[in-house]
């Protein structure tokens, strides 16, 4: 294991320094791990509070996350139990109030090196469209609606899960199944991966 931390910590180091993309501001990627992790939660990018803080989902979307999680922010923020790895690692800046997609190059430059280095990941929980086509592949359903209602489908180490925004608070609402028989599973497995 310590070997694995020291190259871990050495990635992350060179993560904190990627200058890869052309960004309108200064990089400030945000990467959150440990080799010890049992859960990673693989996001779409760092929102511009998150971008200000350095803190991953510490803004409204990451309260309901931990609301679905049943976790307090203790909890959430121990990195020997929850790693936090978004599609993009740096803030990408915003178009007409929205946040725009994560950058193309973060994914293929860091994914590949990083996620054999979190070797006891247990359940991997894939939050919104841009994580679940990267990690499902060919298997992702055509909406994530879809893709989040098939998460039967899945292997019982992923999870698909909307984006926890409260721009979707009306996607939720038209989806009562999401509450009623995602969030329970949802919580029946990161119980089990902590155990």
């Amino acid at each position: 294991m310590a070997a694995r931390a020291s190259r871990l910590d050495r990635l992350t180091a060179e993560i904190a320094a990627c200058r890869a993309c052309a960004l309108p501001h200064e990089p400030r990627p945000v990467v959150w791990v440990h080799p010890a992790a049992r859960i990673l939660i693989a996001g779409q990018a760092p929102g511009r509070r998150v971008h200000e803080s350095g803190v991953p989902w510490n803004d409204p979307s990451g309260d309901r996350l931990r609301d679905w999680l049943q976790m307090d922010r203790r909890q959430f923020y121990d990195k020997r139990a929850i790693a936090v790895a978004a599609m993009g690692f740096c803030y990408p800046g915003t178009v007409n109030g929205a946040d725009l997609p994560p950058r193309r190059e973060c994914a293929p430059l860091w994914r590949p090196r990083l996620l054999p280095l979190l070797k006891n990941v247990r359940l991997t929980l894939l939050v919104g469209g841009y994580a679940q086509r990267y990690h499902l592949g060919r298997a992702v359903k055509p909406t994530l609606g879809e893709t989040v209602r098939a998460w039967r489908d899945y292997p019982a180490d992923v999870m698909p899960l909307p984006h926890p925004s409260w721009r979707n608070s009306a996607w939720l609402k038209r989806n009562p199944w999401f509450e009623e028989d995602v969030l329970p599973e949802l919580r029946r497995r990161v119980s089990s991966a902590l155990r």
